[in-house]
């Protein structure tokens, strides 16, 4: 007996056997998708970074999901498909956030809506990231302050710098907020570890006379790769030193390294620059940079080629004199400058060193490592690699490069407001010496009075 069934406008033909069959085993596979998508949300992490709130939601399993916001008041909601709450669920701590309070409720005995009451409005952007290095499916959301405002904190590129500048020394803290970096015994993280290096060796330099130290990331967050590197760059700094800990299958593994960019990733580098350079990357060669705007494409690649091969030789340069004094405090892993394509070292116009401080999969280098004298003496050992590098490549118009030149003097006419500490303060200089240098009995001086500043 043949039968005829109908499902979704297609005209079926078959035995009812056949049918029910079929019926039933399209039943069961449409069971298993719903089983296999179903994912528990398991808990949130927070973290603050100075221009926007990173959201991690921990699952079970990958999701889709849909994000939108809501006004009056301000909300973002987001709905997990399929997704229901797990038992572990927190709340996390969101002070310093634009968060008010967190919400989560059921849609359909389906889908999971989770809905953040927000202080004022945000711009949301979201991704999914898969299960990896036991790390669970995370779905990422990152709220960046909407009324956020950017400070200048150097002179623009188109203004040359005054003379007699600071050394400027960007130290990049690999790692932070959701991603810990390598792990090592006792839940010891490599970007906890790297951080209080970083601390240590910006309070050595922001002490050294004519130079400056800015941290890229100043806390537990994140910065993508690109913005490390780029943040250096927008500092228009004269070194970018990125500060990690090593990590190997063995536990053998020993040592702590220096790296510098590779040729070969120093010249895939040139031809992404040029690429991008009507957007990102319009001028090279830091404070009164070189603007690439008005060059044709043949110029445009001569200057980068040029750029990238001077940093990269000044790159080894210092990697060399950082890896010297590392040498002197601790075992090496290679007794020379090692070269690889991290992006963070791909800067065409900013000196790049990478420092392995050793591996924290070693328990033996994982207990210097978490030790404050141990880190105190690698702090110290890569600030007396920097500062010996520039003394002899200090840039023409720093402090630094002043100073080595036999100083002298420069005349300073006195403004409103001045005050001999103050002029002391900003020549790096003292009172004292001002007043022996220019015969004052005193301290009382006048607007339109010409002194001489000791600059050496």
């Amino acid at each position: 007996m043949i039968s005829f069934f109908v499902y979704s406008g297609t005209l079926y033909a078959g035995t009812l056997n056949s049918l029910l069959g079929r019926i039933f085993v399209f039943l069961s596979l449409a069971l298993s998708a719903f089983q296999l998508n179903a994912a528990e949300l398991d808990g949130v992490r927070v973290w603050r970074a100075p221009e926007y709130t990173r959201l991690v939601l921990d699952l079970s399993g990958p999701v889709e999901h849909t994000l939108f916001k809501l006004s009056g008041p301000d909300r973002l909601v987001i709905d997990i498909k399929g997704s229901s709450l797990g038992a572990s669920a927190n709340r996390p701590d969101l002070k310093n956030t634009p968060i008010v309070n967190l919400r989560y409720g059921q849609r359909e005995n389906k889908d999971l809506r989770v809905v953040f009451d927000l202080k004022s409005a945000v711009k949301p952007r979201s991704f999914s990231l898969k299960a990896h290095a036991g790390k669970p499916d995370r779905l990422v959301i990152d709220l960046y302050d909407a009324q956020n405002t950017v400070v200048k904190t150097v002179p623009s590129a188109s203004v040359k710098a005054p003379m007699k500048r600071d050394i400027v020394i960007a130290i990049d803290a690999g790692h932070g907020g959701e991603d810990p970096g390598a792990l090592g015994p006792k839940g010891l993280k490599e970007k906890d570890v790297v951080y209080k290096i970083s601390q240590q060796l910006e309070r050595l330099i922001s002490k050294e006379p004519g130079y400056k130290a800015v941290m890229v990331r100043s806390g537990d967050y994140y910065v993508p790769l690109k913005k490390r590197r780029n943040a250096a760059r927008e500092l228009r700094a004269d070194l970018f030193v990125s500060i990690h800990a090593d990590a190997f299958v063995s536990p053998k593994a020993s040592g702590a390294s220096v790296f510098a960019l590779s040729r070969k990733g120093a010249t895939s580098e040139t031809a992404r620059f040029l690429a991008s350079k009507e957007n990102e990357a319009d001028l090279i060669g830091g404070v009164g940079g070189v603007s690439l705007e008005d060059k044709d494409d043949d110029v445009a690649k001569v200057l980068v080629d040029l750029s990238m091969t001077t940093t990269l030789a000044n790159s080894l340069d210092v990697g060399s004199e950082v890896l010297k004094e590392i040498g002197s405090i601790t075992k090496l892993h290679k007794k020379h400058v090692e070269q690889a394509g991290f992006r963070v070292l791909k800067s065409p116009d900013v000196p790049s060193i990478l420092v392995e401080s050793g591996f924290i999969s070693n328990p033996g280098e994982a207990k210097k490592l978490n030790s404050r004298s141990h880190r105190k003496k690698l702090a110290k050992a890569i600030f007396n690699g920097i500062v010996k590098y520039f003394e002899r490549q200090a840039p023409e118009d720093s402090l630094v490069w002043w100073k080595k030149q036999g100083g002298g003097h420069v005349s300073y006419t006195i403004g409103k407001g001045d005050t001999l500490s103050g002029i002391a303060k900003k020549y790096k200089t003292s009172v004292a010496q001002i007043k022996s240098h220019n015969r004052l009995k005193g301290e009382r001086i006048r607007v339109g009075q010409v002194i001489r500043i000791p600059t050496s």
